[in-house]
């Protein structure tokens, strides 16, 4: 499934990857629905379905925990080019920002899997992507088993913005690899918010059911 060098995803995968078609309507789909009543976002939009099991289940393991970074920058530049096709969504986006992770799982991981996917985006809409506006200020433990309010009790306090005048009046996407309850996405798009951003969004490249 995911090779080496160029090959990144074959193209049998690529084409069996169960898509959302979220940009169709990006103000209102399923993904949308997870921040409402929470955080007011404009747009929210996931490339494909996360189930376990799935291809994606193991294309996002082999991006976070594999090493697999070129991967993500891969499906970045797909999706910002399907995105790009809607002139509504890449033209509206003034920046994009990756999740941050602490500096402790940086050293950890090697990379940000949120920063590869948002260059890869950038690269395809034509859009800046910055590390530095966004910081994750406390190490915390891991989200993958807990719930909706234990996730956000874990992350409801750990990001700042660094740069807030980078932010001003700007329609700032927030991106990431897999949208599950959207508490992490959601402390961050408050922080942004309270920062001077006119409005957020949510790009990632899954979504759980």
């Amino acid at each position: 499934m995911l090779a080496q060098a160029d090959q990144l995803l074959c193209t049998r995968c690529r084409l069996s990857l169960p898509e959302t078609n979220d940009y169709r309507s990006p103000d209102r789909n399923d993904s949308h629905n997870k921040f409402a009543g929470k955080v007011p976002v404009r747009y929210v939009m996931s490339y494909a379905r996360f189930s376990k099991g799935s291809v994606m289940q193991r294309i996002i393991h082999q991006i976070k925990y594999g090493g697999n970074k070129d991967a993500a920058t891969a499906l970045g530049r797909w999706y910002g080019a399907i995105l790009t096709g809607h002139d509504s969504l890449a033209n509206d986006i003034d920046m994009l920002v990756g999740v941050p992770l602490h500096k402790q799982r940086l050293r950890q991981r090697g990379y940000n899997q949120a920063d590869q996917i948002a260059s890869g985006l950038s690269e395809a809409m034509h859009t800046p992507a910055r590390t530095d506006v966004l910081v994750r200020t406390r190490f915390k433990s891991s989200q993958t088993k807990k719930n909706r309010l234990e996730r956000w009790a874990n992350v409801s306090s750990v990001f700042t913005v660094a740069d807030a005048e980078a932010v001003k009046d700007k329609h700032v996407a927030i991106v990431d690899d897999v949208l599950t309850t959207g508490a992490t996405i959601e402390a961050c798009a408050v922080e942004l918010l309270r920062a001077g951003c006119r409005e957020v969004s949510v790009i990632t490249l899954a979504v759980t059911q």
